[in-house]
């Protein structure tokens, strides 16, 4: 199932130009070198593209605790109108637009999770194809999975759960699967007390479990980045080592000869 990248610019801000190259096509699964990571490796020398990678790691770090912190918070908001809707009749329609507006962030916030395991995997992908050191290091990932099949899994294990959670209160993924989509579903379900609560309790659960992925998605990027680092030190080390070598040679005094002895070929 192709990922889904309908994201506002807002939520786009922290993503830095070597994301946003590969999100700008329609993107396949994240396990997979797509025909936007052949691009990238043609359009960017093997110093940008190590910059550009390494500097998005930082930056994505900052994106996803603030996913994970508006989550918390929609989670938390989300609670708040339960409580209300257990006090009265049915919510009125301005709070009600109010719990529309946060059910779509919350769809918003889903799709960016998506987004930036996608951006991940690929940069993975890119920099297998590109150096061969760094094909060759060994991680602690379990059975030698690589960082873009483990975000790959991440991304399905993240949407078969919410495809769950959204069945066992009798709905579908497509339902939630587009802005258009969710608020013509919301606007269903307002019109009941019972279709208002399920939106409600759906919500908050979905909330918590983005919470809970963020958190592993956080993880998982810091020991990408961890992993990089090492790598990075490594290839500096060995180009060190390499220039001291040549310059030991180019700097060598040529040897002298003693008065007196002729120079002639020695073998």
């Amino acid at each position: 199932m192709p990922y889904r990248c309908s994201i506002s610019n807002k939520w786009l801000a922290g993503l830095v130009a070597a994301a946003l190259t590969i999100m700008a096509v329609t993107p396949a699964h994240a396990g997979t070198a797509t025909g936007a990571a052949t691009e990238w490796t043609q359009v960017l020398n093997n110093g940008e593209l190590i910059s550009l990678v390494g500097k998005s790691g930082e930056q994505i770090q900052n994106q996803i605790t603030q996913i994970s912190q508006l989550a918390e918070q929609i989670q938390n908001q989300l609670k708040i109108y339960e409580n209300m809707l257990q006090n009265t009749a049915q919510l009125p329609n301005h709070i009600w637009g109010q719990v529309e507006s946060d059910l779509n962030q919350l769809r918003n916030i889903v799709e960016q999770g998506q987004s930036i395991s996608f951006s991940m995997g690929n940069s993975d992908d890119v920099l297998q194809q590109r150096f061969k050191s760094y094909a060759d290091i060994k991680t602690n990932l379990p059975s030698n999975a690589t960082f873009s099949s483990t975000y790959q899994s991440w991304s399905d294990t993240n949407r078969d759960t919410i495809a769950g959670t959204l069945k066992a209160a009798s709905l579908t993924s497509d339902q939630f699967d587009s802005e258009e989509d969710t608020m013509s579903s919301l606007r269903s379900m307002s019109e009941t007390a019972d279709g208002q609560m399920k939106a409600l309790q759906v919500g908050h659960q979905i909330a918590a479990q983005q919470v809970a992925q963020m958190q592993k998605l956080r993880g998982l990027v810091s020991q990408q980045m961890t992993m990089m680092g090492t790598w990075l030190q490594t290839e500096q080390t060995d180009k060190d080592l390499a220039q001291a070598r040549r310059e030991k040679f180019f700097n060598a005094g040529a040897k002298s000869i003693p008065e007196g002895q002729k120079m002639e070929p020695r073998w």
